[in-house]
C-alpha cells in the first residue's frame, strides 16, 4: 500500500519533468522552423532580384538617374550574394537531420542557431528593401 501511494505521488513529478524536457526540444525545433520559414519566404524572391537587375542594367549610364539605377542594381546583387553566403554558411553548420527532422542541437549549435536567426532576419530585410528600392525607381 505504501508503494502504491509512493508511486501515485511520484507519477505527477515524473510527468512534469518529462513535459518540461519535451518543451525544451520543441522550442529548439520551433526556432529552427522559424529560421527555415524566413528562408523559405525570401528564397522565391531570388528570381525577382535577377529580373530587376536585368531591368536596371539597361538604364545605367553616367547621369544622376543612371547612377541611382546602378546603386539599386548593386544593392540587389549584394542581397543575392548575401543569400548565397547565408545558405552556404547555414549548410556547413547544420546537417539535414537537424534542419528537417528536429535532431537535438548541441549547446554550440544552439548558439549558432541563435546567430543564424539574427542573420536570416537581416537578410530578409536586405532582400525586401533592395527589391522595394529597385521597383520604386522603375515605376
Amino acid at each position: 500500500m505504501k508503494k502504491l501511494i509512493f508511486l501515485l505521488l511520484l507519477a505527477p513529478f515524473v510527468l512534469s519533468v518529462s513535459c518540461k524536457q519535451e518543451k525544451k526540444v520543441d522550442n529548439k525545433l520551433t526556432q529552427m522552423q522559424e529560421v527555415m520559414a524566413i528562408h523559405d519566404e525570401v528564397m522565391p524572391k531570388m528570381g525577382t532580384l535577377g529580373k530587376l537587375v536585368g531591368e536596371l542594367k539597361s538604364k545605367v549610364d553616367t547621369t544622376a538617374t543612371g547612377q541611382e539605377y546602378e546603386a539599386a542594381m548593386k544593392d540587389l546583387q549584394e542581397a543575392n550574394k548575401a543569400m548565397m553566403d547565408w545558405m552556404r554558411s547555414f549548410g556547413l553548420r547544420f546537417d539535414s537531420d537537424e534542419i528537417l527532422n528536429g535532431k537535438e542541437l548541441t549547446e554550440e549549435k544552439q548558439k549558432w542557431l541563435n546567430e543564424e536567426e539574427v542573420n536570416v532576419k537581416a537578410l530578409k530585410e536586405q532582400i525586401n528593401s533592395s527589391i522595394e528600392k529597385a521597383q520604386g525607381l522603375l515605376k
